[in-house]
């Protein structure tokens, strides 16, 4: 998770006699895909024509940047295929199994075909809905506040709710997305950096929303060496890797189209409240992850109201972390650490 996009997370076994014989996954963008890795896996190459092949996305059938799955299985003369769901892309969307069929392979589809969306629920998200899965993320104390008022503080330090092994975790759900994004008084109360210090992986683009140009010239984000999106509504400019994006029609529609046509399939909104509220008020989220701490500030900034009740709650070291989808649906059971 992090690596693929914007392919999507593909494994693939292939199987004779009921032995495993070859295996694969789609381990970078660019790279071979997972059916070429566990064709390329099997050592006896004859056996392909006696074998079946597993895979939970079905294979494409165009050239990218790599040559066609679907040709390679009718290559090697795979004779059965199981597939657990349909590529949503407009470039394979069931021309893969057509082509496989045609070529006299037994395909079936729809083997465990909700495990598979979920995990690939960015892909389908990007491109069914035409826009990128949106995942809110934010720690509160167990009163319900996400940080104390600004004039209670008395630099700009962070002020930290949620304990090291919560905000390690925080920096994985960085890792596996391919942008961040928090308002501009975010910016102007934390001076954050938006990077991964607690986690290794691929490091999201960093996004802000900041109508009126508030940031501060000083701020960690316009200072550093990585790049940045600043959404506003009145400059268009790019100064080195800081680019500034005028939206004339200011919205959160507007910004996620901008971001869809960047291809960017998944962006995780962590604040601040405001920000997350816009979110929640106009339905356009996919999935939030609330960390509740045992502290409590008494007075302070009021935590994003959702009014879904958690789906799945679990334990990190002292913290509790709650699962929330908009449909209030059960998500498919996962190890914490995949979730």
């Amino acid at each position: 998770m992090g690596y693929t996009a914007p392919n999507p997370m593909v494994g693939c076994v292939i199987v004779y006699n009921d032995k495993i014989i070859g295996e694969g996954w789609h381990q970078k963008a660019g790279s071979a895909h997972a059916e070429i890795n566990a064709i390329a896996a099997v050592k006896d190459k004859s056996l392909l024509r006696k074998s079946t092949l597993y895979v939970n996305l079905e294979p494409c059938s165009h050239f990218g940047k790599t040559p066609p799955c679907a040709d390679a299985l009718i290559q090697h003369e795979i004779p059965r295929v199981v597939i657990a769901t349909l590529d949503p892309n407009s470039k394979v969307a069931g021309k893969g199994v057509a082509s496989l069929r045609a070529h006299g392979c037994e395909v079936q589809t729809g083997v465990l075909n909700k495990k598979a969306l979920f995990l690939n629920r960015r892909f389908f998200c990007f491109h069914q809905n035409k826009r990128p899965y949106v995942l809110l993320k934010w720690a509160q104390t167990k009163d319900g506040f996400i940080s104390p008022l600004a004039a209670t503080k008395k630099d700009k330090s962070v002020f930290w709710i949620s304990n090291l092994y919560a905000q390690q975790k925080a920096h994985q759900w960085r890792s596996e997305q391919a942008a961040i994004l928090v308002g501009v008084q975010t910016v102007v109360d934390d001076n954050p950096q938006l990077n991964l210090r607690h986690w290794s992986g691929p490091a999201p683009l960093r996004c802000v929303i900041d109508p009126n140009n508030r940031i501060p010239n000083d701020s960690k984000l316009l200072t550093d060496t990585a790049a940045v999106l600043i959404f506003n509504a009145t400059k268009s400019q790019t100064l080195g890797n800081k680019t500034w994006v005028c939206l004339a029609d200011f919205s959160i529609p507007q910004l996620l189209n901008y971001l869809y046509k960047k291809e960017i399939q998944s962006v995780l909104v962590e604040g601040g409240q405001k920000t997350l509220q816009h979110f929640i008020d106009q339905q356009l989220w996919d999935e939030a992850r609330v960390f509740e701490s045992n502290t409590l500030l008494k007075i302070g900034v009021k935590a994003p109201q959702l009014l879904q009740p958690a789906v799945k709650t679990i334990h990190v070291d002292s913290d509790r972390l709650s699962f929330f989808n908009p449909t209030a649906q059960t998500l498919i059971e996962v190890p914490p650490d995949s979730a």
